[in-house]
């Protein structure tokens, strides 16, 4: 590929939604009346887009790099997550190239938090937020994101040497 090395990443996550847990999402506290239940603040956006970037860098997973079961992972901001995530991959030479995510939720509405979202990852990772897309979706009320059991989410990821 005349010099240009250029990897495709896919992560996939899903946290439970209970009650007396803050949302977070894509980096930013959304205001709901549940949030998700995870060993860290359980950011199920940001850990989907890590696992992306550890695939394509076949750097193994999250899980692996941030185990739940240490005490240094116990309520971590997923924020210093994602960062560790691109040095990282950036110890193999690799930089993010872009990042196309889907959310599937079937509440809260988070369409007009994606703008945010995209604003709070893009300072994270020290790249422009037009590189980051992130789109919402339900699933027509139905399995567990329907039935507001929990939310998933999916990333696909470029990164380039």
């Amino acid at each position: 590929m005349s010099g240009m090395d250029i990897r495709v990443g896919f992560g996939y996550d899903v946290h439970q939604l209970v009650e007396g847990r803050r949302l977070w999402l894509g980096g930013i506290s959304i205001d709901y009346t549940h949030g998700l239940l995870g060993h860290s603040d359980a950011d199920v956006l940001i850990h989907a887009i890590c696992d992306a970037l550890l695939g394509a860098a076949n750097m193994r997973d999250i899980g692996y790099h941030f185990p739940d079961t240490s005490a240094d992972t116990l309520d971590m901001d997923s924020k210093v997550i994602l960062r560790e995530v691109v040095a990282l991959i950036a110890t193999k030479g690799y930089h993010v190239g872009n990042i196309d995510a889907t959310v599937c939720a079937e509440q809260p509405k988070l369409n007009p938090h994606i703008p945010a979202m995209q604003q709070c990852m893009a300072q994270v990772m020290d790249i422009e937020p037009d590189r980051i897309s992130i789109k919402a979706t339900t699933t027509e009320k139905l399995g567990f994101t329907g039935r507001q059991e929990g939310i998933s989410a999916y990333a696909t990821v470029l990164i380039v040497k």
